[in-house]
């Protein structure tokens, strides 16, 4: 296939990723699902999670038209598919007043020790699982031994559910996470392996004037599977040093979450503190409270920051 060829290939899917999630959103939003979707944000402003299953579909099913072979198709919608499933359970089931009192990681290995099974946790064992699945269906790699292969897919593993959480750590104010989703997954457009990227990179392209505008967020359901898509992107074309340098990457970020800001890190660096606002409504620009509660659940592996209180699930808007 020619240069010429592969970039058009990888523009249509692309095109075919926001063509299903602005679709998917529509179709949503028109269906007597979306009620129990609507949150308030921070801002007072009544938005949907809408755009969080219908990221994680239309980026799913593109990224897998996208893939090079079946196995790694199949591994494209159990990375999309499975972890979006598991963060709309916890954007769901979470939002209940039993589920709010477990925050982070910490929090839900506390809630199991007193015998109670968090949404948050089974979001955690989701997630690990679906990267599982999706490494293990990429290969176990050129590897002679069993214990090298065995290696290999775990490291893909944690790759894949790494980057799932990251991404939903991002997802603290409006347009973050989707912009961090462009910035990491247009450069993985080439290559090989390039077709599980452009699905996913039309999708979040698509939604980020609506999650701007605060009109609707990711939520648990899009940030989790847009990062486990890029994930597996990286992890296909990742070799087992490699994915383990990714990884220990993904580990010192989610950690470092434990005890510092991300916003305020942002806020604090002119550069990302430009490109974070860019595009968002100004700071002023508040509405007034509409008769529900603010609301905040989200619920990845590292825990939530005094700093980043008090925001809607996901965070996104």
């Amino acid at each position: 296939m020619s240069r010429a060829s592969r970039i058009a290939g990888r523009l249509l899917l692309a095109g075919a990723g926001a063509v299903a999630a602005q679709a998917t959103l529509r179709a949503l939003l028109a269906s007597p699902a979306a009620k129990p979707l609507d949150r308030v944000n921070h801002r007072g402003r009544t938005v949907s999670l809408a755009a969080g299953p219908a990221v994680a579909v239309a980026a799913a099913g593109a990224a897998a038209v996208g893939a090079p072979t079946l196995p790694v198709a199949a591994a494209a919608l159990a990375a999309g598919l499975g972890s979006g499933a598991v963060g709309l359970y916890d954007d769901v089931v979470g939002n209940r007043p039993d589920q709010k009192t477990a925050k982070g990681f910490r929090g839900h290995l506390s809630a199991l020790k007193q015998g109670k099974v968090t949404s948050g946790l089974v979001k955690i064992g989701g997630i690990g699982a679906a990267g599982l699945i999706a490494s293990a269906l990429l290969g176990g790699g050129r590897h002679r031994t069993a214990a090298g292969r065995a290696a290999h897919v775990l490291l893909g593993a944690g790759v894949i559910a790494g980057s799932a959480n990251l991404l939903n750590l991002l997802d603290l104010r409006p347009g973050r996470a989707l912009k961090a989703a462009l910035l990491t997954g247009a450069p993985l457009m080439g290559g090989a392996a390039g077709g599980l990227a452009a699905g996913p990179v039309g999708a979040a392209g698509v939604l980020l004037a609506d999650d701007l505008d605060e009109r609707v967020m990711l939520g648990d359901a899009g940030a989790n599977a847009l990062g486990a898509l890029l994930g597996l992107a990286v992890a296909a074309r990742s070799g087992p040093v490699s994915r383990g340098v990714i990884l220990a990457g993904l580990a010192g970020l989610t950690l470092a979450s434990e005890k510092v800001s991300f916003t305020k890190v942002i806020e604090r660096t002119p550069v990302l503190r430009e490109l974070d606002a860019l595009g968002r409504r100004p700071a002023g620009a508040v509405t007034p409270p509409e008769p529900a509660t603010v609301e905040d659940h989200s619920t990845g592996l590292a825990g939530e920051l005094p700093g980043e209180l008090p925001l809607a699930p996901g965070a996104g808007s």
